[in-house]
């Protein structure tokens, strides 16, 4: 979340900040916000004041009985005034929470070198590779002709969104995991982590899925939560804790399947492995300091994009603009890879740093040195890449003259072949 102490110092520069990303319920939300902060100050101060008198009538009393004076409305006083003080407290209490409530809805203030607007706006940093011209068969066709998809035994088994993978359709997607957690962790170091995927609601809270977006999750009736990526178990390991600053960057790599309602999808890009509620993904996961984040961004983006590199994907990388930035998000580069069969730019992996917002709603803190007072780390993340849209520019990109589909040697050893073929 931000820093309530920031919007009340610099409230203008959080304003036009938050402005950037078109949103304009945002500014209602921080008002509510600024009311809500006037009155709990002034009930602090209402508070302060009442212990004050409190402690005076307290010492009072201690005076008149050792005179032996009659300290009865002195007594009674005090009593007045300390239910007051429990009162107040109490509404206070409730402010804090009403506050603490809100700010949960207030998104991230983008990075300075955004580009302002829409998803229009998105600039273009860098590509590799080059295209194959638009044309050849979607995935979808390749796939289940080679008997590597059954998209109908899936939608009947869960619905639409629940592909099944099956012979070297399956072997082809445990090829890929294996193939990018050896990449991540014994060429960048780091380490590999097998996380719940079932969460509670405050994890689910800290890293910026609820409350704002708890319709496009999936819960169970006990109020656990399919996670939706590894970045919500992992980022979640260091809840509450200090972090000891000589020894950051921590770095986490997960492999875990993901489940996404993605309400309001309904008939967009449902073909294939386009748009889907279940999907295989490695995470890859950074703890930083501050002063560190820019330069652990533009690291761990580059480390996204070798995995496309060694599997000989065309790809382009895109900053997005503040109206189309994530509500958790400070600053995002999309990865997308170019599939010829759909004629498209599928987004495959999102490398984003999140500042201090999910540090600050998840309470990670790391100490900068010995006896120094804990800040709040920065955290940052990115898909090492997501199955589905790899998978399917996989099929488009090395889609051969014969029908058959070369599998990229940076990748044939995991697959245990050098071709899909029927």
């Amino acid at each position: 979340m931000i820093d309530l102490k920031l919007l009340r110092e610099t409230p203008d520069a959080v304003r036009a900040a938050l402005a950037r990303r078109g949103d304009s319920s945002v500014s209602a939300l921080l008002d509510e916000i600024a009311k809500l902060d006037v009155e709990r100050r002034a009930a602090i101060t209402k508070v302060e004041a009442l212990k004050a008198r409190r402690n005076e009538a307290s010492a009072e009393v201690a005076a008149a009985k050792k005179r032996g004076s009659d300290a009865s409305s002195l007594l009674a006083e005090a009593k007045k005034v300390s239910d007051q003080i429990a009162a107040l407290d109490a509404a206070l209490r409730e402010l804090e929470a009403e506050i603490e409530r809100k700010l949960l809805f207030v998104p991230n203030l983008p990075l300075p070198d955004l580009p302002d607007g829409d998803a229009s706006k998105n600039r273009l940093v860098r590509s590799w590779g080059t295209p194959k011209p638009q044309g050849g068969a979607p995935h979808w066709e390749t796939g289940e002709r080679l008997g590597l998809l059954d998209l109908a035994r899936g939608a009947r088994l869960s619905g639409s969104g629940f592909p099944v993978l099956v012979g070297a359709g399956a072997r082809l997607a445990r090829g890929l995991i294996n193939f990018m957690l050896d990449l991540h962790t014994r060429e960048y170091g780091y380490r590999e982590v097998e996380p719940p995927f079932l969460v509670r609601r405050e994890m689910m809270i800290g890293t910026g899925q609820l409350p704002k977006f708890e319709d496009e999750a999936y819960r169970t009736e006990d109020d656990l939560f399919l996670i939706p990526t590894a970045e919500v178990p992992v980022t979640n390991l260091h809840r509450d804790e200090i972090l000891d600053g000589a020894a950051l960057p921590l770095t986490y790599a997960a492999y875990t399947p993901c489940f996404r309602r993605e309400a309001g999808a309904a008939g967009k890009d449902t073909r294939g492995l386009l748009r889907v509620h279940q999907f295989d993904k490695v995470e890859l996961v950074r703890f930083a300091r501050p002063e560190d984040s820019p330069a652990e961004h533009e690291k761990l983006t580059g480390q996204a994009e070798e995995v496309l590199r060694r599997l000989e994907l065309p790809y382009r990388v895109v900053l997005l603009a503040t109206g189309d930035l994530g509500f958790h998000s400070a600053k995002t580069y999309d990865l997308e890879v170019w599939a010829p069969g759909v004629g498209a730019w599928l987004e495959c992996s999102s490398s984003s740093t999140f500042t201090d917002f999910q540090a600050r709603r998840a309470n990670i803190r790391y100490r900068p040195g010995p006896g120094e007072k804990p800040r709040f780390v920065h955290t940052l993340n990115a898909s090492g890449v997501a199955l589905p849209r790899t998978i399917a520019a996989l099929l488009e990109v090395h889609l051969q003259p014969d029908g058959s589909v070369r599998v990229p040697p940076a990748l044939a050893p995991y697959v245990g072949t050098e071709k899909l073929s029927r």
